[in-house]
């Protein structure tokens, strides 16, 4: 018996076509495309859903929000659910689902990094092969799922790493977690990670400042001023930061702002190990938190579910300070 599988769009450049001359904008035949593409009434029975056709940088928070809330609504009624997704935001939203959702059935981002109008466009190959992995009933508990290039990746893990190829999507520190053959759908591994977070709420005030050369602490101060509720910090390293910005950091603190650290390289994990001032261990003594091998914009993402979950920082810090994901 064939698979029932609800698509979800959202936008971005695979419902996307050039319109000259105004280049590559939103357009309305994609979600009409999807209801009678012939290669997915082979595998699957489709129904698709408009959450909205807009770009991604365009999808903030309160909207994944909303859209991991739609997925827990319409779900009951699917054996799986694919959200095709612009690819500039597509992991922060899919983290966002992975945490705040609360179905163990597959969830499958999937986008593309062609539009309609070029010339070996990815997006119909990637969203087939996003229906069959929702559809494989091996793909349920394992988190949100980001199909892309016939790979299957993790929501918490995947990064995009490249502008323009077709290939973008991958996991640097941990690999793949399987692939689309054209015969079967093959895992290798499973995630360790499955951290939810259930509420109903989220803070938005998060700030995400990156570490460079020379800087001073005019963005922590301006993070301050509009009353931002935590600060992550993409630090050198292990976890290390310009001496510069240690004052700033350390009025954070006094003002009861949330400070966590995590690194501004590719893979590995932040650690106090350095104790020189700015050291991840100089920082960590004086109540800096450490966010293990989580990059920046998940960080954020993570503490606005956080924030929205529990109303006291202390409770956040404590949560932070006693996960496995850290």
């Amino acid at each position: 018996m064939k698979k029932k599988i609800l698509i979800i769009t959202t936008g971005g450049t695979i419902a996307m076509k050039h319109n000259s001359p105004f280049g590559v904008i939103p357009n309305d035949e994609f979600t009409e495309h999807l209801r009678s593409f012939p290669q997915l009434e082979k595998i699957a029975t489709i129904d698709v859903h408009e959450f909205s056709n807009i770009p991604s940088p365009f999808i903030d928070p309160p909207m994944m929000l909303k859209l991991a809330q739609t997925i827990d609504d319409k779900i009951e009624n699917y054996d799986g659910i694919v959200v095709t997704h612009g690819t500039d935001t597509l992991e922060e939203s899919a983290y966002f689902v992975d945490l705040i959702s609360k179905t163990q059935k597959p969830v499958v981002f999937t986008a593309a990094m062609r539009s309609g109008s070029e010339l070996g466009l990815d997006g119909p190959r990637n969203i087939v092969g996003a229906v069959r992995v929702a559809g494989c009933s091996r793909s349920s508990r394992r988190g949100v799922l980001v199909v892309m290039n016939d790979e299957i990746d993790s929501a918490r893990d995947v990064v995009k790493t490249d502008s323009s190829k077709t290939d973008t999507f991958a996991s640097p520190s941990l690999g793949l977690l399987g692939i689309v053959d054209p015969d079967k759908i093959i895992y290798y591994r499973k995630s360790e990670y499955h951290e939810k977070i259930i509420t109903d709420k989220i803070e938005s005030n998060i700030d995400l400042i990156k570490c460079c050369s020379g800087m001073d602490g005019r963005f922590i101060e301006a993070s301050l001023e509009h009353k931002a509720k935590a600060i992550v910090i993409e630090a050198f390293g292990r976890g290390n930061v310009p001496k510069t910005i240690i004052p700033a950091i350390e009025k954070a603190l006094l003002q009861n702002v949330l400070i966590v650290l995590v690194s501004r390289t590719y893979t590995g994990r932040v650690l106090p190990e350095y104790g020189y001032p700015g050291g991840g261990l100089f920082l960590h003594k004086k109540g800096v938190l450490l966010g293990g091998d989580l990059k920046g914009p998940k960080m954020r993402i993570r503490l606005m579910a956080l924030f929205g979950k529990y109303k006291h920082v202390d409770d956040v810090k404590n949560y932070l300070l006693n996960s496995k994901d850290n």
